[in-house]
């Protein structure tokens, strides 16, 4: 615990059996009171090697429900267990769990309710092996994403995020896309609820482990961003109203 808060790390985890163990090693198990893992129907041991490093809340779908489905059971799983902090890291080791600490003190001392890791601050993304073309493209929709959701973030596609219990509860993430989108709704509905978003400086690592999407599911993910950009720009302007920013 943190100063009688509980911290629960979510995994999820997709084909994720060659980094799990390294990426399990890490989190600090002397901040953390539990871990999640929530097995998106993966084709390789991913669940019965979660069971045998320690992990003791194992979800598994018998269908995979893509990745916002799989963050949908993790939250709700968390908040079932009573979380306060709950820090959603990706068990691909391509983001570091040595940040937990940092996460969990920013939302544990009441400075911002969410946090998230960003590659950007700091060069860490180049460094670290980001493709050009996704380098270019996040900055492309990153600049859009301030403009039209009339926020200030370093980047909206980290997929390293924290966020307090009182977050969880008061947006509608159940009513998020179950695809890549919805860390990016996710995102949108926070704002919009007024709660602010802190960031820290999250080295990346690009290797043939970690999971990425190809060319293609990027393009789907980038013209989803701008929907969702364009969606938070005419709900703010009272131009219409989308369920996805009603509470939950």
């Amino acid at each position: 615990m943190y100063k009688g808060k509980k911290v629960v790390v979510v995994l999820p985890a997709y084909n994720a059996a060659k980094t799990l163990e390294k990426t399990y090693k890490e989190v600090p198990g002397d901040l953390v009171d539990e871990v999640v893992l929530c097995d998106d129907n993966s084709r390789d041991n991913t669940a019965a090697l979660a069971g045998e490093i320690g992990i003791k809340h194992i979800i598994v779908h018998e269908q995979n429900k893509g990745y916002g489905g799989n963050q949908k059971s993790l939250y709700n799983k968390a908040l079932e267990l009573n979380a306060d902090i709950v820090i959603m890291l990706h068990p691909d080791y391509q983001y570091t769990p040595k940040l937990i600490p940092s996460m969990v003190n920013i939302i544990g001392e009441d400075l911002y309710p969410v946090v998230i890791g960003s590659r950007i601050l700091g060069m860490g993304a180049r460094r670290g092996g980001m493709p050009m073309y996704k380098y270019i493209a996040n900055r492309f929709l990153t600049f859009t994403q301030n403009l039209l959701i009339h926020y200030k973030l370093s980047e909206y596609h980290t997929g390293y995020r924290a966020f307090s219990r009182e977050v969880l509860e008061s947006i509608n993430f159940n009513q998020n896309s179950d695809d890549f989108v919805f860390d990016n709704e996710m995102l949108s509905q926070i704002i919009y609820a007024g709660f602010d978003i802190g960031e820290v400086t999250c080295p990346t690592k690009y290797f043939e482990e970690a999971s990425s999407i190809n060319f293609s599911r990027s393009m789907k993910y980038g013209l989803g961003v701008l929907r969702v950009s364009f969606c938070h720009f005419l709900q703010r302007m009272g131009l219409a109203k989308f369920a996805m920013y009603n509470k939950q």
